[in-house]
């Protein structure tokens, strides 16, 4: 990899060759730590660092930077007295993560090894080792911007570039200068990764260095299909069987998909397939694996295979770089992902599928090689890969960036629109954003400066999307606090609704007695009643297809956005049953989500006209209401609402009259 010209060489370490453990019984975690690559190069690895503010490290896969490092530099009394803080993407690779570390030092989960991830902080005052999502150390920055109890801020899987990744950039960098102007106690910034833009990182980070770090990593055999797929799911089922049929059972799969559906759908296929194949094939166990699997279902897919079968795991991008699955020899590849595309002039956010980077694919690629030789099926041909993006867009460029700037505005950065962003996002989206936030009450010129207004301080208290904070906000307008409160909190967990496909018809039947003819949000609000009424009994749950533990989680989320309000001195009370209040309040905060039934039985949306359809998954799918507000859109062969609610439309014109009269104006025209 290219080193950055005006920083000091990059350096390799040579790592020692891993040792070998035994099949039948795996050693202990703090022995099984000692054979890991990272360990040969810890001396002169430690002995780098300690003389840098910033380094990039780049560790292949399997190297085991993640756990150790952090680990290695507490040893070392690197930081001392501070915290190290370890970011992570995604909240699984923190909670799993910070389990694996507290394990490998022989300690409580919560006291030395702590985690912080929205709506749960397991550590405590004596945390030395945190890792947390980045969003949350993005959020603990408002209150603190020079980040005064850490010492070290590692950024892991910085190539994945998330919204809350890229702000944290700029943040830690600012924090850095400051703290060094001031005379402070340095703060220590490492950027790790398996692969990125090297050259990027290290100019951003005032040429900080560039270190290599070698990894155990097998050799794989990349296979391309011949001719470019139609159906790109129709080849994974093919390919899934033709491994199956021709490999020792012992070797498992690994299979990247795009979302929650499309592997519900494509498990039941591969399992009643499998019950028909003929006598002396391997047994199957096919098993999904997604952000929303409720968590004792997720670990299904870490547990070893039983003998005589074979595993084939059907995942999101989840098990591209945050999780390590033992016994994967073969990796199929679709070559797509589902990811957010903003268009600032439409105001239209969508979740669209499409082709990863070649960045992706060959992360994907290498959890074929993790503990022995593999093969990956790229189900695309090579000349259309090397058509492929080098890197993924950031999210930073391709998402609403309103939430971006309330917290910009609270962290009391005076111009956003300078803000020193790796990659500056387009100035238009940065103008719609703050056009947005304009329309939710939250920002207002003051002196020629953007500030937040009363009510946009006490939206950046909620760690939520703007327009859910806004919602809260304005309920005790119309006296159903504590039903928003409950609406949010379904809204801001994984989905408390478990739907196996193999039991469609059954989910189907039982859930009648919650579905509200005004939309899915009530018919959630119903769920939660039921299930309050029950005190979340384990059997009641599952009767009902309702993921218990989310729901805890649920209960756990609304109880800390209540303290919220407490501490903002809102009043909180209950409609009672008044559901017209309810809608009429998720109006005032989702107004700019709004869509109209139109003659010839489409949908529009009330922003920019564009063509909209109800989700077959929404309780609305087979009616006709005039007037809706959703909570996003999603595109695939056509551009859906998801969670809608029936609305009236005055009730939209009486929440943002000026917005729909430039509206009205502008379809008139």
């Amino acid at each position: 990899m290219a080193q950055d010209s005006e920083g000091p060489p990059a350096k390799r370490f040579k790592a020692a060759p891993p040792g070998t453990q035994p099949q039948s019984a795996a050693p202990p975690a703090h022995v099984q730590r000692r054979s890991l690559p990272i360990a040969g190069a810890r001396g002169p690895l430690l002995a780098r660092l300690r003389r840098l503010d910033s380094a990039v490290l780049i560790g292949e896969t399997g190297s085991g930077k993640t756990t150790q490092l952090p680990q290695y530099l507490y040893e070392a009394g690197i930081g001392h007295p501070g915290v190290i803080a370890v970011t992570q993407p995604r909240r699984v690779a923190a909670v799993t993560l910070a389990a694996r570390v507290a394990e490998e030092k022989r300690t409580e989960l919560g006291r030395l090894v702590g985690y912080t991830v929205r709506f749960d902080d397991c550590s405590c005052a004596e945390t030395r080792i945190r890792f947390l999502t980045d969003g949350m150390l993005l959020r603990e920055a408002i209150g603190d911007p020079l980040l005064h109890k850490y010492s070290v801020v590692i950024l892991d899987e910085a190539h994945e570039r998330t919204i809350h990744t890229d702000v944290l950039f700029g943040v830690v960098k600012a924090a850095q200068k400051k703290r060094k102007e001031r005379g402070l106690r340095p703060l220590k910034v490492i950027i790790m990764s398996a692969t990125m833009d090297v050259d990027l990182f290290s100019q951003y980070f005032s040429g900080a260095p560039v270190i290599y770090l070698e990894g155990r990593q097998h050799p794989i055999e990349i296979f391309y299909t011949k001719e470019r797929q139609s159906d790109y799911l129709q080849a994974a089922l093919v390919s899934i069987f033709q491994i199956h049929q021709e490999a020792p059972a012992c070797q498992d799969i690994l299979v990247f998909l795009t979302g929650q559906e499309e592997i519900e759908a494509m498990t039941k296929t591969c399992r009643d397939v499998a019950q028909h194949l003929p006598e002396g094939c391997p047994r199957m166990t096919v098993l999904p694996l997604y952000a929303s699997l409720p968590h004792s279902q997720q670990l299904r897919a870490f547990k070893p295979t039983p003998e005589g079968c074979r595993k084939v795991i059907l995942s999101t991008n989840i098990a591209e770089t945050s999780i390590t699955i033992a016994g994967i020899k073969f990796v199929v590849d679709t070559g797509m992902v589902k990811a957010k595309k903003y268009s600032p002039d439409t105001g239209l956010e969508v979740l669209a599928v499409q082709q990863v980077s070649k960045a992706q694919a060959w992360q994907r690629t290498g959890r074929a090689g993790r503990q022995e030789s593999g093969i990956c099926y790229r189900l695309y041909t090579e000349e259309d890969f090397e058509k492929f993006d080098e890197m993924t867009t950031p999210e930073i460029q391709r998402c609403n960036l309103a939430s971006v700037v309330l917290q910009l505005l609270a962290l009391k950065i005076p111009n956003v629109l300078t803000f020193d962003f790796m990659s500056k996002p387009s100035p238009d989206a940065i103008q719609a954003a703050i056009d947005q936030l304009d329309l939710l009450g939250a920002v207002t010129q003051k002196e020629g400066q953007l500030v937040l207004t009363p009510l946009g301080k006490k939206m950046a208290a909620f760690p939520l999307d703007p327009k859910f904070s806004k919602a809260i906000l304005v309920s005790p307008r119309f006296h159903c606090a504590e039903e928003i409160l409950t609406i949010v909190s379904l809204l801001s967990v994984d989905s408390v609704l478990h739907n196996p496909p193999a039991q469609r018809d059954e989910v189907q039947a039982v859930r009648k007695k919650f579905i509200s003819s005004e939309g899915d949000h009530l018919t959630l609000l119903n769920v939660y009643r039921a299930y309050k009424n029950v005190n979340g009994h384990k059997g009641w749950c599952r009767e009902n297809f309702i993921n218990g533990r989310n729901m805890k989680l649920m209960a756990e989320v609304r109880a800390q956005l209540r303290d919220i309000c407490v501490k903002l001195s809102m009043p909180l009370e209950s409609s009672r049953g008044d559901t017209a209040s309810v809608r009429r309040c998720l109006a005032h905060s989702l107004f700019m989500n709004a869509a109209e039934l139109r003659p010839d039985g489409s949908y529009g949306t009330v922003d920019s006209h564009q063509v909209v359809a109800i989700h077959p998954s929404s309780v609305l799918f087979q009616c006709k209401p005039a007037c809706v507000v959703y909570n996003g859109l999603l595109r695939t062969n056509k551009c859906y609402m998801r969670d809608l609610c029936v609305v009236d439309a005055e009730w939209l014109h009486e929440a943002a009259p000026d917005y729909f009269r430039r509206k009205l104006r502008t379809a008139k025209s």
